[in-house]
């Protein structure tokens, strides 16, 4: 039929070509009348597209229909079907319970199984179903649109296929044999390392060791190679130009049919460009674009994990905020470029008084905050404020320009003024606000706070004042021999005539001048005063024992046996005649730093006694380690004696422990003959306190040691 109308085709065709005028137009729809018989026998001659396999079922699961194409695929005839429950068609392994034509979250639900032929050959086929519904809208049955899955690959297709892909990845591929030998790479390895194959292949991955891991982290890696479980992380490589990189990886163990490890492999990708934008996201996030110090958001991070530590271990700590005056002004004048170039340069005199702990941070404008995470005293917080307002009293020197600045600083202190970062904030402002209308360098938010700063801040003013004016002067307190009675040496004592309030206690100066730094020009008065009086005692043919002066640790330096061997020198005193009194907490807090220092002061002839010991961190460790020649029981532990058995047996225990160790014992403040005779049955070498004689000015002591005042001992 087909061959037939061809010809007649070409037929039609030929006289088209021969014919003319209107003959041709004629001839032409016949032509037309042909070809569209030709396509008709075509299409009826050629085989039907098989059509998508589809079947019906109800709602419980029961087929309702079965097309052609579902029979081709499985191989079952529709009458042999029809009616049977869809398990039928399921493969014999498929015992999970859940018929998946039965659950759909929605039409056209597609998801790939597995389905059994009437061969008994298990395929793969991808179900398309969607929901039935009747007349009235509800829901008659599901329909089921299937079609085969592509064969899976050869063995031989999938080893292609993935060696290929491990080839042309973006990550680099390391594997290494069963005794860490680098046996294959791929291109990426190359592009990211720079090792080529012949560089690396018979290497170990020590190849890109970069040494910046420690021993713990190494372990965990090798413990992956050795096939504890796979590891994954971020390592700090490094390339064949030495240059290290932060790469992400993750390292598998690959075993043998016997289970034993033959190969391990690593995956890792140079990560170097997205730590590099996560450090630029996190600097954005966390730091002032201008001055380059910690914003708002940062500060309030630092201050909740201190405000939390502070908690748990009932520290004190204070929020400063900074308001710098004649910004305004001066952006204005001079215009916005030299006013952030000012507030930069105010930045970095800020940050240098601070110390390292202490966070400096710019909240906006013309403010900034510092936080003091943990101070001592309260007052400190007032100190620091002092020496910040005191940073910018002097002109700052910019390129072309001098400009002067003002500070005004609010303080407030926690837990006292709150324990929240807002809250503290808020409070500080409030306290700056006051401290601008007062015109006034710095305001704690409690007034019982601006109070005691201000007691703080006149102590060190007139304290500055009474080394000028010759306020100070130095008491003796005699240390008595327990087995004479005799006076064997003393302490001498600082002590502050004011010229109005009279004698002030050592108790109230002494820790303003350690806070503020006096406490080395005390210390430095002290060991003058104390060599002249020794040296006009001894120009008087008075014989003096030997005068204990108590050292700060601020005092404790390199250069501390070069100034006692000057000041030694220019009173023409003998080391023998003075002794240096140290406190605890200098030993622990340095006691590398110390020794040979303390080694030096020894070998000019110098002893060193321990004071206020047990009060601290005492350990038999340093006391064998230091070249300790005294030891003085603390007061706290003989006001007890001999009656608290707590303090009886500290006492007892210090003795012994000091004469085993062949040192001299002293104890402070005795003040009963109970006291003294405890002690000296102890074995205690001598004794300070009331019970003998209180703190003395020189000339009383001088009479004491003239008259040979000596110590009754009671007699039991």
């Amino acid at each position: 039929m087909v061959d037939k109308a061809i010809e007649r085709c070409l037929a039609l065709s030929q006289a088209a070509r021969t014919q003319q005028g209107e003959a041709l137009a004629s001839t032409l729809a016949e032509l037309d009348k042909a070809l569209a018989e030709v396509r008709s026998s075509a299409a009826s001659a050629a085989p039907a597209e098989p059509a998508e396999a589809t079947l019906a079922l109800d709602l419980t699961g029961y087929l309702t229909s079965w097309n052609r194409s579902a029979e081709a695929l499985f191989g079952y005839a529709a009458e042999e079907v029809l009616g049977q429950h869809i398990l039928f068609l399921y493969a014999e392994d498929d015992d999970d319970g859940n018929i998946a034509e039965l659950f759909f979250q929605q039409d056209d639900t597609v998801t790939e199984v597995r389905r059994r032929r009437k061969s008994g050959e298990v395929i793969w086929v991808k179900l398309a179903m969607s929901l039935l519904k009747d007349e009235g809208g509800e829901a008659s049955g599901i329909q089921v649109r299937l079609a085969p899955v592509s064969e899976p690959l050869s063995d031989q297709d999938k080893i292609n296929l993935h060696a290929r892909i491990i080839e042309d990845s973006d990550q680099g591929v390391l594997i290494t044999d069963s005794t860490e030998r680098i046996v294959s790479i791929n291109s990426a390895f190359t592009r990211i390392t720079g090792y080529t194959p012949g560089e690396s292949l018979g290497q170990t991955p020590d190849l890109l060791r970069s040494g910046v891991h420690d021993a713990d982290f190494r372990a965990k890696v090798r413990s992956a190679m050795k096939g504890d479980g796979p590891w994954r992380g971020e390592i700090i490589g490094r390339r064949k130009n030495g240059e290290l990189f932060p790469q992400s990886v993750t390292i598998s163990a690959v075993r043998d049919d016997e289970g034993r490890i033959s190969h391990t492999f690593s995956l890792f990708s140079d990560i170097s460009v997205h730590k590099d934008a996560e450090a630029r996201m996190q600097r954005m996030a966390n730091y002032d674009t201008l001055t380059g110090l910690p914003n708002q958001c940062l500060l309030s991070q630092l201050m909740t994990q201190a405000l939390t530590e502070a908690r748990r271990s009932h520290e004190h700590g204070a929020l400063l905020v900074l308001e710098i005056g004649r910004l305004g002004a001066i952006s204005d004048t001079l215009g916005h470029d030299v006013g952030n170039e000012l507030l930069t340069a105010v930045g970095r005199q800020l940050r240098h008084v601070l110390r390292d702990a202490d966070v400096l941070a710019r909240l906006d404008g013309n403010r900034f905050a510092v936080a003091l995470l943990h101070i001592e005293k309260r007052e400190h917080a007032a100190i620091v404020a002092q020496k910040l307002a005191a940073a910018l009293e002097a002109p700052v020197q910019l390129a072309a320009h001098t400009l002067q600045v003002r500070v005004h600083i609010g303080i407030a202190v926690y837990p006292e003024d709150g324990f929240a970062t807002a809250e503290l904030i808020a409070h500080a402002d409030v306290a700056t606000s006051k401290a601008v209308q007062a015109e006034a360098a710095f305001l704690f938010y409690s007034e019982e706070m601006n109070q005691r700063a201000k007691e703080h801040l006149r102590i060190e003013s007139e304290l500055r004042l009474a080394l000028q004016r010759n306020e100070l002067q130095l008491y003796y307190q005699p240390k008595v021999s327990l087995r004479s009675g005799r006076i064997v040496g003393a302490e001498a004592l600082l002590r502050w005539r004011h010229p109005v309030r009279g004698m002030v206690s050592p108790g109230v100066f002494i820790p303003v001048a350690e806070e503020t730094g006096l406490i080395l020009e005390l210390g430095n008065w002290v060991l003058e005063e104390a060599c002249r009086q020794v040296r006009a005692w001894k120009d008087a043919n008075l014989i003096m024992p030997p005068v204990a002066v108590n050292l700060s640790a601020r005092q404790f330096d390199r250069r501390l046996p070069e100034r006692m061997a000057d000041v030694l020198q220019r009173h023409q005193v003998q080391p023998e005649q003075i002794m240096l009194e140290i406190t605890e907490s200098l030993l622990v807090g340095g006691a590398e730093n110390v020794v040979s220092i303390m080694n030096e002061l020894v070998a000019m002839g110098l002893a060193l006694a321990l004071d206020d010991f047990g009060t601290g961190y005492s350990s038999l460790a340093y006391l064998k380690k230091f070249p300790i020649s005294t030891l003085k029981i603390d007061r706290s532990f003989v006001i007890g004696l001999p009656y608290e058995e707590n303090d009886c047996a500290i006492a007892r225990a210090i003795v012994t422990m000091a004469q085993q160790l062949r040192q001299e014992i002293v104890a402070e403040g005795v003040e009963t003959a109970e006291q003294m005779s405890f002690l000296r049955d102890l074995g205690c070498d001598q004794l300070q306190g009331y019970l003998f004689s209180q703190p003395v000015p020189a000339e009383d002591f001088e009479r004491m040691l003239r008259e040979g005042k000596r110590l009754a001992f009671t007699v039991r």
